[in-house]
This record gives structure tokens, sequence and C-alpha cells, in this order.
């Protein structure tokens, strides 16, 4: 069945069923949240929300790693009718000014940064004005939806507020406000907006409700028997489909426990399962392969575990079969994208060995997944390769602010393209043989090329270029540019990767920079794109490139 239940109607029947077990764990500082202890967090920090203006349909941005206030924003703008927008820990500047003007961002709360970004001063690079302003009276020219800069933190800033002072601006707010608000929110509204490139373009707001995510989450759950007695270790971003949905409303829609890992680190991922005698775990492929080779993997007892799900991109089959000999899981795979919330098709625990190996798994309830011929738009039959397409509860509501855009992927007959190339068999299971779209797959990340393109373009050097996958075996794709250079100009691999330091992500800098003539054509003069990965292939054979 579907539930028409929103999210802060999920988390009050558990706070109120359950009170008492807990949701929340983060084992490497012995952080814990009752359900009831996380719902009563939930609401002050609802009503430090609405005390900065926060209201129904308000845009809040998060640009943190799986931090524990990072659920807590979540659910509070879930209570309030507001919209989450995650952020991409890996932006830099230019991707950040992107999304925040594109989503119309109201209030945009931070932490100190990721690796190499100090998103404190990025943050104060795009709005100069909050050196000088007082909280809550922030006016930029340039983004002027903008209004408030929470630090998740303790950490005073500038013209930002820290969650800390959220919460004792909280107590100026009667409960009779946020309860109004409370029910206002229905589950088709939108609470959820993730950035992504979609089939064309630069990134667009994949604007998910309520309804999409919870179930989503649900069915994700139901396919491995999750229940109450589950502790689900979650050591992929929450900023991804991935860990909002398939972890985290999968945990909240059956009452188990999820056990945190801010960010990846094998080690802590290894401590936290052993400790916590967790049951599941979810990861890409590289996840699991740093957690084998780990020098001190012996070390644990992983015996706890019983299932979990391998996604993001390509799963090799024989790490799967050493996940599931070496960490005691079967393992589940979900295909799917942002758009579809993101699940399509996921293969079940109970299925067969060669199954949950060789395929993607089968239709998520209520949702009808369909292989169409790109050509005719008729389906295909058993085993002949056409889009992977969907119907259903799941389908977004759309992109923000782009009708276009959300015309081209959602067809007059409700179906959602993927641009991915499947085959069904006649068990009913699914395997992804390949991409009509341009998108690039690293380590679970989307990257479009056209979005590396016009950056490169930037080069004055340059007078075409190309960007495609190169096949990888730690990441399943690299990103490859293909570069011609106008007449005279001198160009080195090392000037193309230090022109992209800093401006874009580390994972969207080209791993293979390719000097190029001409790129292959089609008889019409098309740039036959598919054809550069062996092209790129050839050439890092005949230069002794290893792919690694």
């Amino acid at each position: 069945m579907l539930y028409e239940r929103t999210l802060g109607q999920w988390l009050e029947h558990w706070a109120q069923t359950t009170p008492d077990r807990e949701y929340l764990v983060y084992s490497d500082r012995n952080l814990r949240f009752t359900w009831s202890q996380f719902n009563r967090r939930v609401d002050d920090m609802a009503r430090g929300l609405i005390a900065i203006g926060v209201t129904r349909g308000t845009h809040v941005g998060i640009w943190a790693a799986n931090v524990p206030d990072w659920l807590t924003l979540l659910y509070a703008c879930a209570k309030i009718g507001a919209v989450y927008v995650t952020v991409n820990t890996s932006y830099k500047q230019a991707e950040l000014e992107y999304l925040c003007r594109n989503s119309d961002m109201h209030t945009l709360c931070i932490v100190n940064g990721e690796k190499d970004s100090d998103f404190v001063q990025m943050t104060y690079e795009m709005l100069p004005e909050l050196r000088t302003c007082q909280r809550g009276h922030l006016r930029s020219e340039r983004f002027p939806c903008m209004r408030n800069v929470v630090y998740v933190g303790q950490e005073k800033h500038r013209g930002m507020y820290t969650t800390a002072e959220l919460l004792l601006l909280g107590d100026n707010v009667e409960s009779r406000r946020l309860d109004e608000l409370k029910a206002q929110v229905d589950c088709h509204d939108v609470v959820n907006m993730q950035y992504t490139s979609g089939t064309t373009g630069f990134p667009k707001g994949v604007m998910l409700t309520h309804y999409n995510i919870a179930n989503n989450g649900f069915l994700t759950g139901d396919h491995m028997r999750f229940t109450q007695d589950d502790k689900l270790c979650v050591c992929v971003p929450l900023f991804h489909c991935f860990g909002v949905v398939l972890a985290t409303m999968n945990c909240l829609t059956h009452g188990c426990t999820e056990v945190m890992v801010e960010r990846f680190d094998p080690l802590v991922v290894l401590a936290s399962v052993h400790k916590e005698r967790c049951t599941a775990l979810y990861g890409v492929p590289t996840m699991f392969i740093a957690e084998l080779h780990h020098p001190m993997f012996d070390l644990f007892d992983l015996s706890s575990l019983r299932t979990g799900i391998m996604a993001g991109s390509l799963c090799p089959v024989e790490l799967m079969k050493q996940v599931e000999e070496k960490m005691y899981m079967k393992v589940t795979s979900v295909y799917g994208l942002t758009e579809a919330s993101p699940g399509m098709t996921h293969s079940r625990i109970d299925d067969p060995a060669e199954a949950r190996y060789l395929t993607v798994g089968r239709d998520f309830e209520h949702t009808e997944v369909r292989v169409i011929d790109p050509d005719t738009g008729q389906e295909c039959p058993v085993g002949v390769q056409g889009e992977m397409c969907c119907r259903g509860y799941n389908v977004m509501k759309g992109y923000y602010k782009n009708p276009e855009a959300t015309a081209e992927v959602i067809d007059r007959d409700g179906f959602l393209h993927s641009g991915d190339l499947g085959v069904k068999d006649e068990q009913g299971y699914y395997r992804i043989t390949g991409r009509i779209k341009d998108m690039i797959i690293r380590g679970g990340e989307n990257i479009y090329p056209r979005e590396i393109e016009e950056f490169l373009y930037q080069m004055p050097e340059v007078k075409d270029v190309q960007v495609a996958g190169i096949p990888s075996k730690k990441y399943g794709e690299a990103v490859g540019a293909f570069i011609i250079l106008k007449e005279g100009a001198d160009l080195q691999e090392s000037d193309v990767r230090d022109f992209c330091m800093g401006k874009i992500s580390r994972y969207k800098i080209p791993k293979y920079i390719f000097f190029v003539k001409e790129f292959p054509m089609t008889g019409s003069g098309k740039i036959q794109k598919f054809r550069l990965k062996d092209v790129g292939l050839r050439l890092c054979q005949e230069q002794g490139i290893e792919i690694i």
C-alpha cells in the first residue's frame, strides 16, 4: 500500500508509538536520540525557523555532510511546509551561486567546509553584505530572495545565526503557530529539492513531494524486510537520494535506527557496524571496496549484518559476491534517478543470487516500468533493448521553474524517460545496458558533460571541446576531455587542470585530457559522442596511460 502521511506525521507517529526506541545514533561520538527526543528537537528547530521568517513554501538550503542537525533541519522544514534544498558538499563558488540563485533560496544553512573548501568564506564571497548587516536583515542585490544564513554549530560568524541561537529564538514562537503550519502541509506538497543535471543542460531543481520520497523509502525497506529492530549504517551522503530517501525514508517509515557516519571513512563504518550491531549497510561500490581492503577489516565482527544496497554506479559481480561472503549480508541493487525519487526497480532480498548479481531487480510496487523504443515510442518486447521509463507515485512533480525541461523528460502519458537503456527478461528482471544521454556517472556522482564543456570553453586557447565518460576500474566512469586547440595555441594537461582547480568540483575535473585534431562525426556533420569513449581508450593505450 501507499501512505498519505507527511514526513512530520511519520516522525510523530513513531515518537508516540515507540518514544524510547533509538532513532538516530552517531556511534563515533556516542550521540543518541530516541524518537521522542528527536521529535522535540525538530519542533524546537521548526519554531526557530519560523522566527527568522521561514514559512510554507520557503526554500531552505543545507550545505553540509551528514552532521547531526542535517536531519533535524529536514524534518523541521517538512513540518512547516518549507522546501529543503540539498547542496552537494563538493560544490565550488560558481556552482553554489548558481544553485542559490536558481532555487530562490531564502535561508542557507552551512558548516565550516569540506576538504579544500571553506564554506564560510565562500558564503561571504557570495553574500558580502553579511559582513556588515545584522542577522535577519540581509539584503543582497545579486540574491534578492536570500534573507538568512545559519551556521550549523556553535561558532559565531558575522551576519549568521547559529543553530543554538535558532533554538533560543524558537522559544518566542507560540506552539499554536507551529500547529497552524503543520495543519496546512499536504503529502503532495514539495518537501525536498535536489539539483541534478537531468538529461539535458545545467543542473535543475528536482521537486520531490512527501508522497514521492516517503513511499519510495517505505517500499525499499519492505524489499529488504526491514522492521523496527533493524539498524541501518548510513555512510552515503544525505544530499543524494541514496542517503535521504533510500536510507533515511526507509528508517522513518519502518521505525528503525539510523546509525549515521558524518563523512565516509571505512574504519568508522566498520567500527560503527561492529559497536552498534548494525543489520544493514549501504554504499556505492568504491565504499565497499575500501571497507573490504582496509588493513583492520578482520578485527571487526560484522556478523550482525543481513542486507543492504550497493548502487550509484556499475556494481561488479565479484565485488557483490565478496561482500556477501565476507560481510554476511545479502546485497540488493536499486536502479533509478533523482527524478524517480529515486527507485524504479529493486532486487529483493529473497531473489536468487543470480538475479541480485546480474540485474537491477523488478519494478517497484505501484510503479509501471516500461522499456520503450526511443524511435517509435512503443514498448519493447522481452529481451529487446530500449529506454527505461516509468510512471507512478514516484515521478517528480517537475523541475523547478522549468516546464520546458520537465516536458522533455515526462511524456504526455506521464512516463518519466530516464535516458538509460535497458532490457527486461522473461522473469521480469531488468538489466541496464547503456545510455542514451551523455551523463557520466563517477562513483555515484552524476556529471553532465555540457556543464564541463561550457566551463572549458572559457579558456582562450580552446577552439572546441567535447567531454565523455572513460571506463574506470575504481569509479565506473571517469571524466575525459577531448580538446581541439586554436591555431598556434599551446596548452598542457596541467594547464587545464589548474584552470579547473577551485572553480568546479573535484569530481568534475577531467581525469583524462586529450588534445585532438577532430572529433568522430556522422555523415551529416554531427559529433558521435558515443564513440569518444573508444577514442579515449585507444589514446590511453597509445600513450601508455593506465586506466584506473
